[in-house]
């Protein structure tokens, strides 16, 4: 009884480690939304219409009569065009000072847990598949794992690295419909 309960539980360390994989992928992706929302201020896109609108204007000035005008127009545009770079330098350093950390953080969690699930399986398989469904690269997949008879025992580094993969295209997939 003692064995099949612990096979069991060896069972769902696969699906724990792709819930994990893919836990950190969603943060990433959560992180990255929230600094580019906090990149676009209501000033700065402000600015960028204010810009837009006097180039289409000078640009529809092509009259040699109304040159000097347009030239004005021109002239206003690349300081609105200075002042939104100045603006969007100060608040990429204020950024990069409140975000940095959380993924630095992010970072080194993602590093400590992957290394702690390397070290504690390393020489224990992590999934059996069928050498059929796994052909070409099924000597990749039993880089720690090794094979038994018809089936190839999945080690624990190519599980994390099929399981960051799949995770950061269902996140991606799970944010476009978003």
């Amino acid at each position: 009884m003692e064995e099949t309960l612990e096979d069991h539980a060896k069972s769902f360390t696969a699906i724990y480690i792709f819930f994990i994989a893919t836990a950190f992928q969603f943060c990433d992706k959560l992180l990255a939304l929230k600094k580019r929302k906090a990149s676009m201020s209501k000033r700065d896109l402000q600015l960028r219409i204010e810009i837009k609108r006097l180039l289409k204007e000078a640009a529809s000035l092509s009259q040699p009569s109304t040159f000097a005008q347009a030239a004005k127009l021109r002239r206003t545009a690349a300081a609105k065009e200075k002042e939104l770079a100045k603006s969007q330098e100060s608040l990429t350093r204020d950024m990069k000072t409140s975000f940095g950390s959380y993924e630095r953080l992010l970072m080194i969690s993602k590093i400590v847990v992957y290394a702690a699930l390397s070290l504690w399986l390393w020489g224990v398989p992590v999934a059996t598949i069928s050498k059929e469904l796994v052909q070409p690269f099924g000597w990749f997949l039993s880089w720690t794992g090794g094979s038994y008879g018809d089936n190839v025992m999945v080690g624990i580094v190519p599980w994390i690295i099929m399981s960051n993969k799949v995770g950061r295209y269902f996140v991606k997939k799970v944010f476009k419909l978003a």
